[in-house]
């Protein structure tokens, strides 16, 4: 019985490896056809999700697949990451590992570009130690109990960014913090400040002519190019230190010819 255990156990941990092998081939391939097809310099990192593989790969078809790149340059933002995560894949097993021209059918495709906040501060003058922060109703209610435009009200919360950062102000550094809503306009990301506070978020309404200056400083609109894999915009917001732009597309085919979706 032990020895039957034993060889259970082996057989076991064999197919374990030669599972995982044949996933790293594919997910070598796959990325390989990714960096071609979303113009990257270096391949990105693929994730074959669900096990095991070799099951999937028998019928050719992948419930999801994660793409990741990161530190890439659009324009003045140079820390870009870049996500995608394709569900519903089918790509036969022979054709991905073989040396012929590679083609995948994908019925959704999920885009995401992060911006961090390094990318943001280079793009506002004077500004050190930019950071990105999330917005709850509490905040926004609270900004308005300290001076802030009754209007602030009218920003959703999903909708809206806190920057906070520091810069020179009568030769001394100030922490500068700013209620923001973020729009979406032609795949662009916008911020339009709509609360500014200097020395902390609840300090005294600054005089309309300082209001004004730090509003135009912080007033910005942001390219990060398009999203990956031809995927629309349709979501902008402050996620995890950074500002992201989501979006999807559908009934993709992806190979040696260009991207091609219905929606």
């Amino acid at each position: 019985m032990r020895r039957l255990v034993i060889a259970l156990l082996v057989l076991v941990g064999l197919f374990i490896a030669v599972d995982f092998g044949a996933a790293a081939l594919a997910e070598s391939a796959v990325s390989r056809q990714m960096r071609e097809q979303i113009g990257l310099v270096d391949d990105p990192s693929v994730r074959i999700n669900g096990f095991p593989f070799l099951t999937q790969a028998i019928s050719g078809e992948y419930s999801s697949v994660d793409v990741d790149a990161t530190r890439i340059r659009v324009g003045e933002l140079r820390e870009l990451t870049v996500h995608a995560q394709l569900r519903d894949v089918t790509a036969p097993l022979p054709m991905l590992l073989g040396s012929g021209p590679k083609s995948l059918s994908v019925r959704e495709v999920e885009g995401t570009v992060r911006i961090p906040a390094d990318d943001i501060e280079r793009l506002v003058p004077g500004m050190d130690d930019l950071r990105i922060e999330n917005v709850d109703d509490y905040a926004i209610e609270q900004a308005v109990e300290d001076g802030a435009d009754k209007s602030l009200r009218t920003i959703e919360p999903e909708n809206a960014v806190r920057l906070v950062g520091t810069t020179a102000l009568l030769d001394e550094e100030t922490e500068v913090s700013v209620i923001a809503a973020l729009e979406l306009v032609d795949g662009q990301a916008q911020i339009v400040p709509r609360d500014v506070r200097i020395g902390g978020d609840d300090a005294e309404p600054l005089p309309p002519a300082v209001q004004r200056t730090l509003t135009q400083r912080f007033t910005l609109r942001i390219d990060p190019g398009s999203l990956p894999l031809a995927a629309t915009p349709t979501r902008l917001r402050a996620a995890g230190g950074a500002i992201e732009i989501s979006g999807y597309a559908d009934d993709l085919t992806l190979g040696d010819a260009a991207v091609s979706a219905t929606g």
